[in-house]
Parts: C-alpha cells; structure tokens; sequence
C-alpha cells in the first residue's frame, strides 16, 4: 500500500517561501552590477540623490522585465501591436509579480482628451444620459464629443431565395455628438492673412512667409507649377477664385515637370502640418510663426462644450452632459450623490467611487473637462492612480515615482495613507521618492549612490528608516535637515502689479508681487498659484517662465546638443583643422555611414525585441573615422562628448581649447548641479529631476529680468536642495527678480517673500490669504502653510 506524507500543520507552505523579489547584476544605465532583496507585500522607498540610479532600478530593471514577460503570455499576432521591450541588462531577476506603473509621464497633449475621458468618467456620464436624459436622443455615442454624426443613403441587393433578388433603397444614420464646427474641439482657428503671405509680392517674389513654404524648396515648386493662378502676380491683384485656390482648394491631383504631386490651399495644409502637433513639440521658429498667424477662439455655435445641440438639449434634474463636466468634482460627486434611480444604481455606484477617487487624492478641484494635457506631472500621476484605488487586485506590485509631487505638506499625509492602503491589501509598493515625510512611512528603505551618474550606481544602504537615520549615507546624514528661517530679508527694488486677476478659480485676485527679492507663490494643489502665473505674469516684457513640461527629444539628443552648447565647439574644431563644422555632428556629414550617426545597429525581429549591437565600424563612437583624425588641444570630437561637464569647464577654460561661448554654457550646467553628466549622454536615459535642471540651464541663456520656477525641487535630493537656494541667492544678487511656485518648506523658509494661495483647492481658493515674509507667516500661523512651516522649522 502507498504511504501518505502528511506535512505538519504548524510548518509554512512552500509556496509562502517566494516572499522576495531578488535582483542580481543589474548594470542598466549606471547600476553597476546591483544586488539587492526587495521584501514583497510590504512599502519600499528608494532614495538617493538624481541620477543615483534609482528610476533604472526600479522602473528600468524590476518594471520593465516584469512588463516585457506578461507581454509574452500574449499571441504573436497580438505582441505585434504591442511594443517590443528587451530584457533589461541584469543576470536575474527572480519573484516578480505584475507590475503596475504610475509614473509622472504627462498625459498625451490631443485636444479631444481631458480628464473625463482619461479617466471613464465621460463614458459613465454619457451611459447614464442615454437612459436618464429628457429628451432621450440616442445611444451613449449621441453624448460623445468624439463621435461624429453620420448620415448616407443607397441602394442595396436584397436576396429573396430561389435565386430572386431585389434592389432596395437604405437610408442610415448615426447620431454623434461631435460639434460639426469645431470638430469636438472647443475652439476653432482664425488665420490673419498677413502673416502667411505679402500681398505685395508675387510667389516668385517671396510672398509667402511660412516657414519652410520658399520658391527654391518641393512646396514653391508645386505652387509655382499648379497653373491655379500666375505665380508672377502680386496676391493683392488675385480673383477671389484665385485667392480661394491658393488659401483653401480642396487636395487636387496635378502634375507638374511630368511628376505627379498633390496641390493643397495653404490654409488645410498649415492645420495638418502645424496645428495638429503639441504647441511644445514645435520648432521654436514654428512655434513663434503659429502664435503670430493662428489666433483660437472658442466655437460660437456650441460656446466650447463641443457638442451638438441635441446633445446639450437632453438634461437630467435640469442640468446637460456639458454642465456636469464644467463643475468641480467634489460638487458633481455631490449632485451624484442626490441622484437617486434604482433602474442604473451599479452605473451610479461606479460613478460615485470615481468621482471619490479624485477627492481621495487631492484633485476634487479639477472638473471633468480640462484638458488633460494642461495637467501637471504630480497631477497626471495622481489621475492615472484613481483607476487603481478601490482594485480588488492583490500580489501585485505597485510601482510610484515621486507620488508627493506638486503636493503641499496638508496633502502629503492623505497620499501617504494611500499607498499604505495599497501595501495592506497584500501588494509590494515600490516608491522613488525624495520628500522625508514619504521615507518616513516605508518598512525597508534601498538607498542608491554615492553620487550621481558615474559616482552612483550602487547600494549605499539598505534596512529600516530608523536605521537609515544612524547610517553614514548622504541619504541619512540629510534626512533630518530643517531649514532656518532668515535673520532678516532683502528690500524690494520695485513691484510687478497684477489687478483683477480672474484665470481659472481666481476671484479679481490684487497683489503686488516684490522684485528683486526671492518671491515664493504657495498654497495646496489647485490653490490658484499657476493660474496666476500663467494668466497675470507670463508673457509679460523680460519674464521668463521655466516650467514643468518635460524635455522632449531622441536618442540622439544630449545635454550638448540640447543646451546648444555643441555649435562653438564645432565651430572651434573647424576653425583649428581648417574644415566644416558639419563634419563633427553626428546628424550630418561626419556621422558613421553604417549606423548613420547613432552608435548602434538596431535589428528589427519583428514581435520579439528589437536587437541593439555596438557599430563596429566606428565602435560606438558615432563618427566616421576620418573625423575622429581631427583634433583640438589633442581630443577629438568623441572624446570631448565623452567628458563630464566638470571636466569640460577645465578643457575649455584656458590654453588651446578655450572657448568662452561654451564655457559660459558649461558653467550654467554646474550651477544647477549637473556637473557629472557627460556632454554626449542621450537624453532618453536622463532622470526627470536631471530632465528639469538641464532645462533651468538652458533658459537661463535667455536674460531676462524676472524668472519664474514651476518647482524646481522636483527631483532634488535633500542634499540638492541647498544648491538650488545657493542659486537661485546668486540670481536674485546679479539683479533677477526670481518668483517660484514652490511647497517645499526648505525654499519658503528660505525666501525673502511668501504669497499664500488659499484657503484650499478649486472653488474653496482663488484667494490671497497671506502676503508677507516667511517668518510672519510662521507668527500667525493662520493658514496651513503657516501651520506646516511653524512646525518644520520648529518655531
């Protein structure tokens, strides 16, 4: 007979064994061979100061691996439509669980998407019109701003058996809400005429002032050849047909020097090629001619709801779709709340968890119409995360970057109790995270360094917060770092006046911002501080306004070619070796031949990951050989992208190679503490806090006579943040008038001014509830800034 085993009762399953995710030999980006044992269903934050290594550990190595395997479980047919992720460069990685990203990445800039359609919450509304609206119009799509109405009529073959049949006449229609003037947009696109051509010139004059839009290129060659006007005659002497052509004729097929080629009116060509892209996507030249050619008004036939007529007909307890958007979330969760009709009570119940959501979050002030590309980085993260709350997903691994962002302190201790929530319910929560209030609840801490870029890379410290107090890291020598309130202030030099300021929630807003001072905005999320920026300050002469939009480019930008740093070191190569400066950029003629210009060869395998190899033409050096022969004080062009910006301020500082145009860029790039980047680094490998910094030094080129920082703490280490406050002091001692948007206690306690947003978000802010230097602010402690900085800095 077979014997039966029977494991004691009291020993542990092996299944509850795996209770790690284990790493080892992680070298993606500058890890450098990291080890580490992360313990699932519990809260881990990494820290360590930007650019240690802590988003490649994370996001780059655990995320990415545990993204690219349940990618695999898919068919092939289906992995073609995904993309194709390779394995991260680790020697194993073992006990992943699905990974759930929500990172800081904004939400795409499309003009039809907002808030409500990121979140379901359009989809929601629009089911519950179709079945509760009066009148009843039609299906949900009849509600949808993205749906247009479609009408046709025609003959069809009707068989009627035996081989009979009958021709009948269909007529079909389908009834959208898509506003037909404005396409569902909102706003609709007037053109002024005089800054799309000269109407004194003729084409062949150069009348035309678009950019890209010259005689000499493809596009004055099918306007010269179309034959729809005479490109000899002045445009002021056109026929209307002519003029009509030229500005709107529909696409036309043409030839022109026996080529066929596609004629389209200046006016429809414009909007697909300019208008249909991301305004911060531009070219600064395109964006400059958009802003002074478009102007964008709201639709006057559906006053910017962007919906039919029948759509904003059909109302529920008196209210249309359009309203409901319009309010404040917290209010729309109330007028749910009241709504009481047992026919869609699961509809109901799902709709008033996600308008709680938001609530729970801290985004209660926005309203289901915004734009979603106008929301902040912290704001995108915290909307992508309401889809999570309330999941009945366990084991899974929750993975956050910097989730306080764009959080006041009052907001920090609801966000904490968030993700404590999701680690009780079983989950790993991995959190990057700088802001000591959000280390402080973590049960194990992984702190990465010691330094930035090459100094980082590696495990510093790993145990408990308490632990991490007592280590010797730089990490937990900072942790407790408190700002001092200043002894005393700088005076004003003059004030920059703003009347009656109305954008968004503000109500006829009056202040007097100081100049030549360090002026702090703050206040909780949704307070009102940005829109006073962007409505009463930007824009106006010698402001320069550095926000929180990220960094857009290729592999094959770096901080040289992004800071425009590389043109005077090209310049000075073809200077001493007598050649063109096109032959030491590896996006023209001195690139290598056979990976043109990128360093490596990509194999495309189709549904399995894309192969990425060393050029070994020019070893990964970018350049044709050739090039690499020419040298400035014994470097080449290579080895010059491969310094770090403290050893190019060295190079180019004096003796042969001093360039002074460069030096001037490299010392902005130290100032800002980017001091170990290499100057040819892509940029797609750089950290959001690295992103941000390189941005603060390129627009520091422009001299201005106020600058205006959307957060700069973003990012920063606490160990950073006193180099960002010696800064912005070395700014405001050369004459610069510096206003920050900031909830960061360390910069308010720093500042000689403070203007306090309030009292809370949305409707219930708007308002100036303190004005006056920080440490009456900590006196009165009549808001909760004043409450939170009292309690920082210990008064």
């Amino acid at each position: 007979m077979a014997t039966t085993t029977r494991t004691s009762p009291t020993a542990p399953h092996v299944a509850d064994s795996h209770d790690l995710i284990r790493v080892h030999g992680a070298r993606v980006n500058n890890l450098k061979d990291v080890a580490v044992e992360i313990p699932k269903r519990r809260l881990t934050v990494f820290t360590g100061v930007s650019g240690s290594g802590k988003s490649s550990l994370v996001f780059g190595t655990i995320a990415a691996e545990s993204q690219r395997l349940i990618n695999e479980t898919y068919s092939a047919f289906v992995q073609g439509f995904m993309p194709s992720l390779a394995r991260p460069d680790v020697d194993l990685l073992d006990g992943l669980t699905t990974a759930i990203i929500v990172d800081q990445e904004r939400m795409g800039a499309n003009p039809r998407s907002t808030v409500g359609t990121a979140t379901d919450a359009n989809a929601m509304l629009r089911i519950l019109f179709s079945r509760l609206g009066k009148p009843q119009i039609g299906s949900p799509n009849a509600y949808s701003f993205n749906m247009p109405s479609v009408s046709a009529s025609g003959a069809i073959t009707v068989e009627r058996g035996a081989g009979r049949t009958r021709a009948e006449k269909v007529t079909f229609t389908r009834l959208g809400g898509m506003c037909p003037r404005c396409e569902g947009k909102g706003n609709v696109t007037d053109f002024d005429l005089s800054a799309l051509y000269d109407e004194n010139l003729s084409l062949n004059e150069g009348a035309l002032t678009v950019p890209g839009y010259s005689m000499e290129g493809w596009y004055g060659r099918i306007y010269r050849g179309c034959g729809f006007f005479d490109p000899d005659k002045p445009i002021r002497k056109f026929t209307k047909r002519e003029l009509h052509d030229l500005l709107w004729k529909a696409p036309t097929k043409i030839k022109v020097d026996g080529i066929n080629l596609t004629y389209e009116g200046l006016i429809p060509k414009i909007q697909k090629s300019f208008l249909s892209k991301d305004v911060d996507a531009m070219q600064p030249h395109i964006r400059a001619f958009v802003e002074r050619a478009v102007t964008f008004t709201t639709c006057p036939e559906c006053g910017g709801t962007r919906l039919t007529q029948e759509a904003l007909s059909s109302k529920i307890k008196g209210k249309n779709i359009a309203d409901l958007c319009s309010m404040q979330i917290s209010d729309l969760a109330d007028w749910v709340r009241d709504l009481e009709e047992p026919s869609v009570a699961p509809l109901l119940a799902g709709l008033q968890h996600l308008l709680d959501s938001f609530a729970q979050v801290g985004l209660g002030y926005l309203s289901l119409d915004r734009p979603a590309g106008t929301l902040s980085g912290g704001e995108a993260q915290r909307t992508k995360m309401i889809r999570h709350l309330g999941s009945s997903l366990t084991d899974v691994t929750y993975v956050f970057d910097e989730p306080t962002i764009g959080l006041h302190p009052h907001d920090i201790a609801r966000m904490n109790d968030l993700l404590l929530q999701l680690r009780d319910k079983g989950n790993t929560v991995l959190v990057v995270e700088h802001k000591p209030e959000a280390i402080a609840i973590a049960d194990h801490v992984i702190d990465l360094g010691p330094g930035a870029g090459g100094n980082g890379g590696t495990v510093c410290f790993e145990g408990s917060v308490e632990e991490l107090r007592g280590s010797a890291t730089t990490t937990g020598r900072h942790l407790d770092d408190r700002a001092r309130l200043k002894p005393s202030v700088r005076e004003a030099t003059g004030t920059l006046e703003v009347r009656g300021a109305a954008t968004n929630n503000l109500r006829d807003v009056d202040v007097d911002i100081p100049l030549g001072v360090l002026c702090v905005l703050t206040g909780v999320a949704g307070s009102g501080k940005s829109s006073l920026v962007q409505g009463s300050v930007a824009g106006r002469d010698g402001v320069v306004v550095i926000d929180q939009a990220g960094i857009r480019g290729s592999r094959r930008s770096n901080p040289a070619t992004y800071t425009g740093l590389l043109d005077p070191i090209r310049k000075a190569f073809a200077k001493a070796n007598d050649v063109k400066p096109a032959l030491f950029s590896a996006n023209s003629e001195g690139a290598c031949p056979t990976c043109n210009g990128a360093g490596v060869i990509y194999t495309d395998l189709g549904v399995m990951a894309t192969v990425e190899s060393t050029c070994e033409e020019c070893d990964g050096k970018r350049f044709q050989a050739a090039v690499l022969d020419y040298t400035l004080a014994g470097r080449n062009i290579a080895e010059v992208l491969e310094m770090s910006v403290t050893q190019a301020l060295s190079f180019f500082g004096d003796g042969e190679a001093r360039i002074p145009a460069a030096h001037t860029v490299l010392d902005r790039l130290a100032d800002v503490g980017l001091g170990y980047l290499t100057l040819g680094q892509p940029l797609t490998t750089l950290s959001g806090g690295e992103r941000q910094r390189l941005k603060l030094a390129a627009q520091m080129a422009e001299k201005a006579a106020v600058y205006v920082l959307d957060e700069p703490t973003t990012g920063l280490h606490l160990a950073d943040v006193a180099q960002l406050l010696g800064l912005l002091d070395r700014l405001v001692e050369s004459g610069t008038s510096v206003i920050v948007i900031e909830h960061h206690q360390a910069v308010m306690a720093h500042a000689d001014w403070v203007i306090d947003l309030g009292p809370g978000a949305g409707h219930d802010g708007g308002r100036v509830v303190f004005e006056g230097p920080p440490a009456d602010l900590v006196a009165a402690r009549s808001t909760l800034t004043g409450q939170h900085l009292a309690a920082y800095v210990g008064a």
